[in-house]
């Protein structure tokens, strides 16, 4: 009996510390995304967080990890590049919403002219599939004069479209409601204008609404303030009406619920976005920030994420910004650490991008390969900053490189080492089926395996752009 007893106690240490570590997760730290971090917004799907952040180009980028400490070395995955001239630049506040099985993608775009910011209006993407990185299809421009900070939330069955539009000299809240994901049911009303102090500084501002709902309840949270001074804040407004269109359904909080923290060295956080832990226990939120005082409202801003939790009476509390560096547990339900290598396998064969032989030399062929997980299969895709990668080689150091510069179909990809120039840099742009083409930076040409050979030892060389699926590849982690 004893004997049994201490076989069942065994086993059952033995269960709690599986359980432990099945719930542990990775530790992170700020920020989340160092490049292009400005008005950034995180989903959870399927196993995986993605993420879209303010451009200021004529692309979207989206990143892919299981964790979000990996998001920090996640390659930027193209997803969209502006289709037309009158939405072509200055890519603002991307948002990922997930209505009906499909993605929807919100965000605001202009004209590439000198004072561009006249002509921002919003946009809306429709996914093909339940894919967060599409493909996408354009689908309807959502209003007529300038908008800013576009995102949806479902009230009492019926879906609304919350913004940021001029009206009476200030920059206010507006709301109408949707027919469907990309069509507006109604016109625009204004929801809320910065009436408080705190609200003034610097400019005349509310934006960046955010829905947040929790039994029952329905907050707004938005930005005030104007972004370019360390006194962009968080402030909230609480659904006590019956209609969301109304300003009178809305009670605005009298002092902001997150706000600079001089100690920590946090100035002007603001552009939140909410996401659950991956197990549905944790509430956490993302929003930019900057490291200094006199830092404005551009790419210095970094994304940074912390868990918040509720007070009694059932609001939220997102305590105090986090201090950058500050080590912090990750979202309950993460797996226990994020690899920050990949793999690259081509969608035709099916094998490895690899450095021949793992040769550390200067010139050594790039080929594919039987994927074998070893480090000359692996490569670290380093963020460069401006929507370009450095794909670097672990067992050697190196970097990927395009032949001699040379712009011609079937130039050679090989390794070299890193002289920061564009036929070291590349961009990937995603096709379908969670699948990427690898773009040089400096000649515009893909990375594809030669005549779609499936060989071990076909060689990788750059070619023009033809839609096969030996052009292809998949980006691995681990």
């Amino acid at each position: 009996m004893a004997r049994r007893l201490l076989t069942l106690l065994a086993a059952l240490v033995i269960l709690l510390g599986l359980g432990q570590s099945s719930a542990s997760a990775a530790s992170f730290t700020n920020p989340v995304k160092a490049q292009k971090g400005a008005d950034p917004w995180i989903s959870y799907h399927n196993g995986n967080y993605y993420m879209v952040a303010t451009s200021w180009t004529d692309v979207i980028t989206m990143r892919k990890s299981t964790t979000l400490a990996g998001l920090a070395s996640a390659p930027s995955v193209e997803v969209w590049k502006g289709d037309a001239p009158n939405r072509c630049c200055n890519i603002w506040a991307p948002e990922i919403h997930f209505i009906n099985g499909r993605w929807y993608l919100y965000y605001v775009a202009g004209q590439n002219v000198s004072d561009y910011n006249p002509t921002q209006r919003t946009h809306v993407l429709e996914s093909a599939g339940s894919d967060p990185m599409g493909p996408y299809t354009y689908r309807n421009q959502l209003n007529s004069a300038w908008m800013l900070d576009a995102t949806v939330a479902t009230i009492n069955g019926s879906l609304y479209l919350f913004g940021s539009a001029s009206g009476g000299g200030t920059q206010n809240l507006v709301a109408a409601r949707m027919s469907n994901p990309y069509t507006l049911a109604t016109g625009f009303s204004t929801i809320s204008t910065p009436t408080n102090s705190w609200e003034r500084s610097g400019g005349t501002v509310n934006e960046g609404p955010e829905i947040l709902q929790r039994n029952g309840r329905t907050y707004l949270i938005y930005s005030a303030s104007g972004c370019w001074t360390p006194d962009y804040k968080l402030g909230q407004l609480t659904l006590t009406g019956s209609n969301p269109l109304s300003a009178s359904s809305w009670t605005k909080k009298s002092t902001p619920v997150f706000q600079r923290n001089d100690a920590a060295g946090v100035y002007g956080p603001g552009h939140n976005g909410f996401f659950t832990s991956p197990d549905g226990t944790e509430n956490w939120i993302v929003y930019h920030a900057n490291d200094a005082a006199s830092d404005g409202c551009d790419n210095g801003r970094t994304a940074r994420a912390q868990k918040f939790t509720w007070n009694s009476d059932g609001t939220p509390n997102f305590g105090t910004p986090a201090r950058l560096g500050a080590s912090m547990t990750g979202p309950s339900g993460e797996p226990a650490s994020a690899s920050t290598t990949y793999t690259l396998s081509n969608r035709n064969s099916g094998k490895c991008l690899e450095v021949a032989g793992g040769s550390t030399a200067d010139g050594a062929n790039v080929q594919q390969w039987t994927c074998s997980g070893g480090n000359n299969q692996k490569w670290r895709l380093e963020d460069l900053g401006d929507d370009t990668h450095r794909l670097v080689n672990v067992a050697t150091g190196k970097a990927l490189d395009t032949e001699n510069c040379s712009s011609a179909d079937g130039a050679d990809l090989r390794q070299w080492s890193w002289l920061n120039n564009t036929c070291q840099r590349f961009r990937f742009v995603a096709t379908d089926g969670g699948y990427v083409r690898i773009v040089n930076q400096a000649t515009g040409k893909v990375a594809e395996a030669t005549n779609c050979g499936t060989a071990d030892g076909t060689d990788v060389r750059q070619w023009s752009w033809l839609g096969n699926n030996c052009q292809q590849w998949r980006l691995n982690s681990g």
